[in-house]
């Protein structure tokens, strides 16, 4: 059975198969060991916002912070949100080993088994990382959000901050939910409990905004493997997570700042699209076998609204039938707008304007908005001819696809490892999948995927009991039939 070690080398070997660089160059850790700290401070078009109340919250053990957030209250009841965003670029410049190796495999791609980052870890944890107690260079975000969640004014440009307190998920949405004390660096740093609370008010009006317009609220299923002494010994659910909502809510709106500030001045954006669904004839389906019906068209305030009763209705079976959304919904993809074009949009977000510009350290294209919005910001021309950001998007688009590949791969030889030690056990499942390869299954607890034979009849979103067959963690196949 593979240890730790080998589910390593498994992880390497997977990421060379999907076309991803699984290490860094010679040339990408010499040109790293020389770097050193861009200054926080560079002449006046940077302002010094090093005093105000920044805060990041991401996940327990992250240290790749991209990303803080402050507001500031209003005349007329608006609050004011900024989010700051780590200025790569500064230090990752075209022409470089390491601007190439990032343009290359376009984002970290996260498995259980390791961590392969899109920066070297000197970079992508320290010299760009939004630390705690640090000065660092970032490009602020900022914009005026109305009690209904609508945003009316907005602006954009560089500033000094420093990272207050470095908060975690879990602790964060388990005291906002009344379920567990402040979390102890909430309590030490005076005026963050306020803080929170208002932006934790003010993401949901934004997402609450988003939804009347056609969001889809979805609760998809996640497991968190644990390991003890380099041992598998547990495979934990995630629960829906507040905190996460929180951040998720205030990047959706940041981001559509970034791509609608490019479109204004007659910049070209990469726009993260997601077309509308493209079997939703099938999605109908679901909801008619459910009592519910939806038009003949793709709609997604109907789809919204159908979805928000389901959860209300039967909050136990909710994420399988989320999980069946997703899995007819399609997959994004980034597209070049062009000044004057209008955009696909994103159909699950229920936004027309989106691009990715909060995640710097983690995702390529959103050092390339980056560099997009400080040519505006300092009056210069595109750094980027428009097939430069065709094949980039094109590029982006296949490499994230990739991405996810080898982390669902890898997700599924660490569920095969788990689930080694019960063949013949029965399961309630429900079908996620049909291809030409075959048909796939989820069980629902644990919530773990494998191919099912004998399946026949059978389409995405339909409830199955099944017989655990056989498993092979060198490959990553879970095997089923119908019991």
């Amino acid at each position: 059975m593979p240890t730790m070690n080998g589910l390593k080398e498994i992880a390497h070997r997977v990421m060379r198969e999907r076309g991803l660089s699984p290490d860094f160059s010679p040339a990408v850790l010499a040109e790293t060991s020389a770097m050193v700290q861009a200054p926080a401070a560079q002449g006046p078009a940077v302002r010094d916002l090093r005093g105000s109340l920044w805060a990041s919250i991401d996940n327990d053990t992250s240290r790749d912070l991209d990303q803080l957030s402050v507001c500031q209250p209003t005349t007329g009841g608006a609050v004011k949100i900024l989010v700051a965003v780590a200025d790569v670029d500064a230090s990752v410049r075209p022409g470089s080993a390491i601007y190439a190796h990032a343009r290359t495999n376009t984002t970290s791609v996260y498995t259980a088994a390791e961590i392969f980052p899109m920066l070297p870890e000197r970079l992508s944890t320290d010299l760009t990382s939004l630390g705690e107690g640090q000065d660092r260079l970032a490009i602020v975000i900022e914009m005026d959000v109305q009690a209904d969640g609508t945003v009316q004014k907005s602006d954009v440009y560089r500033a000094a901050v420093r990272n207050h307190a470095k908060l975690a998920y879990n602790s964060v949405a388990a005291w906002l939910e009344g379920t567990a004390p402040m979390p102890s660096r909430v309590a030490e740093v005076s005026g963050l409990e306020a803080q929170l609370r208002i932006q934790d008010q003010v993401a949901q009006s934004l997402r609450a905004n988003r939804r009347q317009r056609g969001a889809l609220s979805l609760q998809t299923p996640q497991a968190e493997a644990v390991f003890e002494g380099g041992q598998l010994s547990d495979l934990r659910p995630e629960p829906p997570n507040r905190a996460k909502e929180l951040i998720e809510d205030l990047m959706v709106a940041a981001n559509g700042v970034a791509a609608r500030t490019l479109a204004e001045r007659g910049f070209p954006s990469l726009r993260r699209v997601l077309r509308s669904p493209e079997r939703w004839e099938r999605i109908v389906a679901l909801a008619g076998a459910l009592g519910q019906t939806l038009p003949p068209q793709a709609n997604g305030e109907a789809l919204a609204r159908f979805l928000d009763q389901r959860r209300r209705e039967d909050p136990v079976r909710f994420p399988d039938l989320s999980l069946s959304v997703v899995k007819l919904l399609g997959r994004g993809e980034y597209e070049l707008e062009l000044p004057g074009d209008r955009s696909q949009g994103h159909f699950g977000l229920a936004v027309s304007d989106y691009t990715h510009s909060t995640a710097p350290n983690r995702r390529f294209a959103d050092i390339v908005t980056q560099r997009l919005i400080k040519a505006v910001l300092s009056g210069q021309p595109a750094p980027y001819s428009d097939d430069e950001l065709t094949a980039i998007a094109t590029n982006c688009t296949v490499k994230g696809d990739a991405a996810r590949k080898v982390e669902r791969e890898m997700s599924k030889r660490i569920a095969a490892l788990a689930m080694s030690g019960k063949i013949g056990t029965t399961y309630d499942a429900i079908v996620t999948g049909v291809t030409p390869r075959g048909t796939f299954v989820r069980v629902l607890q644990p919530h773990i995927e494998g191919l099912l034979t004998q399946a026949q009849g059978l389409d995405v979103g339909d409830r199955v009991r099944v017989k655990l067959t056989r498993t092979d963690v060198q490959r990553g196949f879970i095997d089923f039939a119908r019991a």
